[in-house]
């Protein structure tokens, strides 16, 4: 697994996620369960991880979208 996207706004995560479903490559999100940690105040990053051979086609997918 390879991280592909690490913010803070777990709304990217949603879009980049849905973007990559919709090209046939699975992501899976991380750390989303750390608010409690934080207090929910949003400020521990969240990562988007794929599959080491999607990695290349899934930062072009989000680069193409703008996202990144």
């Amino acid at each position: 697994m390879k991280e592909l996207l690490r913010t803070t706004d777990p709304l990217t995560i949603v879009r980049a996620t849905d973007l990559l479903a919709g090209e046939g490559i699975t992501a899976f999100a991380l750390d989303q369960h750390m608010s409690v940690l934080e207090g929910s105040i949003g400020i521990l990053p969240r990562r988007l991880m794929v599959a080491d051979r999607d990695l290349f086609m899934a930062r072009a997918i989000l680069r193409d979208h703008g996202i990144g």
